[in-house]
C-alpha cells in the first residue's frame, strides 16, 4: 500500500514542481533603471500634496524640478565617456568627454571605460586620474562615491579633492610624523580613532606623491 502511495504521490509532486519552476520562469525580469526609458523628473508627490492643502498658492520648485532628464543608454557603446566630478563647494568636472577615468575604490584601483557596467563604488583615500588622450589630470580624493551608469556617464562625488600638483610633499611628512605622534600618546579610543584617520590619509597622500 505505502508503494502504491508513494508511486502515486512522486508524480503528482513531481509535476507540481515542475509547473511552478516554469511558471517562475515566465516571470518577467525587472528592468534596471539605466535601461528605462528617459523621462523628465517630476516631484508629482509633492506637488499633490501641496494642492490639497495649499490650493491658492504655486507650489515652490523642489531639487528635482533641477534636474535634467537622464540621457538614455545607447544601443552601442560611445567612444568616450562623459564625467561629472563634483565637491560640496564646486564642480571640479561637469560634462567632460574622456578616454578612461581610475578611481581609488575601497575594493581597489578601478579602471572605468566607455560601457562600463552599471556600478556604485566607495572611495577610499587615494589618487582619481583622467585620462583624456595622452593628457593625465590627477587628483588626491578623501573619500566619497563614484557612480557608473550604464549609458556610460559616470558621477564621481568627493568630500574633499586637490590635484596632485598642488600636494607639498614637507607638509605630507610633518603631517604624518604629528599624526603617529598622537598615536602613539593616545588614551582613549577617540583619540586612536582621530590619530589613525590622519595617519591613513597622509600615508595615502605620500604614496601619491611617491607612486
Amino acid at each position: 500500500m505505502l508503494r502504491r502511495a508513494s508511486s502515486t504521490l512522486l508524480p503528482r509532486a513531481a509535476t507540481a514542481t515542475a509547473t511552478a519552476t516554469s511558471a517562475a520562469m515566465r516571470v518577467p525580469v525587472r528592468p534596471l533603471s539605466s535601461g528605462l526609458p528617459a523621462e523628465q523628473a517630476v516631484d508629482s508627490a509633492f506637488f499633490e500634496a501641496w494642492k490639497k492643502l495649499i490650493p491658492n498658492i504655486e507650489p515652490p520648485k523642489t531639487p528635482l524640478s533641477f534636474m535634467k532628464p537622464r540621457p538614455p543608454t545607447p544601443s552601442a557603446i560611445p567612444s568616450k565617456l562623459t564625467v561629472n566630478f563634483v565637491l560640496p563647494y564646486q564642480s571640479e568636472i561637469a560634462s567632460k568627454e574622456v578616454d578612461m577615468v581610475i578611481i581609488p575604490a575601497t575594493t581597489g584601483q578601478m579602471g572605468v571605460l566607455p560601457g562600463h557596467v552599471a556600478t556604485i563604488a566607495e572611495l577610499k583615500p587615494g589618487i582619481l586620474s583622467v585620462h583624456e588622450g595622452n593628457d593625465v589630470t590627477k587628483y588626491f580624493v578623501s573619500s566619497g562615491f563614484a557612480f557608473i551608469h550604464a549609458n556610460s556617464f559616470a558621477d564621481i562625488v568627493a568630500v574633499e579633492a586637490v590635484p596632485v600638483d598642488r600636494i607639498d610633499p614637507n607638509l605630507v611628512q610633518k603631517g604624518l610624523a604629528d599624526f603617529t605622534q598622537k598615536l602613539n600618546s593616545a588614551s582613549t579610543d577617540l583619540e586612536k580613532a582621530e590619530a589613525q584617520i590622519g595617519i591613513d590619509v597622509h600615508s595615502a597622500l605620500n604614496s601619491a606623491l611617491t607612486g
